[in-house]
């Protein structure tokens, strides 16, 4: 496993904000003891998006998350949408596209409105009906006031599958596709915390692509060879672990990737890089060379995908790094040490 860094004595917001800091935390405390990768399986030492076991001649894959959103209502969706798409997208990155079965699970503080959960609960239902993926089982907790920040979801999913999708299978020449704009969620979340008067119609991205995902795989005739939801520390994040476990370098167009003019406008008054910024409804799919305009096709006559597009292409050179082509030159491009807004998901 590929060491990132130490991690300190106490334990700080940038470890649950995705990028170095957040995998150190995981890698040194979290795994340590805990099971080995199934045998003919994926494991938690793989730190995928989730696990996969063989069932016969099929894979169970399974993941879990918890979700702490502040606000728990913004531009675009709410802490239930959220909880529902993130593990349904989790399935679809490893390749299960068709969700057998959720669980979520319910941590809320004395004193929250009963309004307000029924709005979440609306939302939950109506993410699973687009997911076609029912919650089969969960569970409640209240906490006393001022012992939690309002609610707290959990949720979990299992899924059949033929042929597992993991986040290590990049190759020289493969291309690298993100399936539309990124920073969408992370944007829409800050200026709803802080109650920016941004230009612009900032909404989250919040959906489940599992459909958009399926389309893509069908069109790859087994080309679709990596997968990663670029959510906490955004796109160069997911970018990152890639070209690490790969052990390729990645070149990616600066040019290339999409930025809504909102998103844009509020990044550069901000000063934060979109490129790190949180994403909910997209993903990150590596493509062998002769299928990406197939694969490419399918995801663009997706409504989620319509904008999709190839970003950049796998190297020899590097490894483990990304390479950012600006159009006026060449650099590296550092990793995240954590999402610049804690609690998005």
């Amino acid at each position: 496993m590929i060491s990132r860094g130490f991690v300190d004595d106490r334990i700080g917001m940038k470890y649950g904000a995705g990028g170095r800091a957040m995998r150190a935390l995981i890698e040194h405390v979290c795994l340590a003891g805990l099971g080995d990768t199934p045998v003919d399986g994926i494991g938690l030492s793989a730190m995928d998006d989730g696990a996969a076991i063989r069932v016969g001649d099929r894979w169970l894959v399974i993941t879990t998350d918890s979700h702490v959103v502040h606000p728990i209502f913004f531009p675009g969706g709410d802490i239930g949408r959220l909880a529902v798409s993130g593990t349904v997208n989790d399935l679809a990155m490893m390749g299960a596209t068709e969700v057998t079965a959720l669980t979520c699970a319910i941590v809320v503080e004395e004193g929250f409105a009963r309004t307000d959960l029924e709005r979440i609960y609306a939302s939950i239902r109506q993410a699973c009906e687009e997911a076609h993926a029912p919650i089969v089982t969960g569970d409640t907790k209240v906490m006393g006031r001022g012992e939690l920040d309002g609610i707290i979801l959990n949720t979990a999913g299992v899924a059949l599958c033929d042929r597992v999708v993991t986040d290590a299978g990049l190759r020289p020449g493969d291309v690298v596709i993100v399936t539309g704009s990124v920073g969408d969620h992370g944007m829409a979340v800050m200026a709803a915390r802080h109650g920016l008067a941004l230009e612009g119609d900032l909404r989250s991205d919040v959906a489940p692509i599992n459909g958009l995902v399926r389309a893509a795989l069908d069109a790859a005739g087994g080309g679709i060879v990596a997968m990663k939801d670029p959510t906490r520390g955004g796109l160069s994040s997911a970018l990152h672990e890639m070209a690490a476990k790969g052990r390729v370098g990645i070149l990616l167009n600066e040019l290339m990737v999409p930025v809504r003019e909102a998103v844009r406008g509020a990044t550069d008054l901000l000063g934060i890089d979109p490129l790190v910024v949180a994403n909910e409804g997209k993903a990150v799919i590596g493509v062998r060379p002769d299928r990406a305009d197939a694969v490419l096709a399918a995801l663009r006559a997706h409504p989620l995908g319509r904008d999709a597009v190839i970003v950049g292409r796998c190297i020899e050179q590097h490894a483990g790094a990304v390479i950012l082509d600006t159009g006026l030159g060449r650099r590296m491009l550092a990793e995240p040490e954590g999402e610049p807004l804690p609690r998005i998901c």
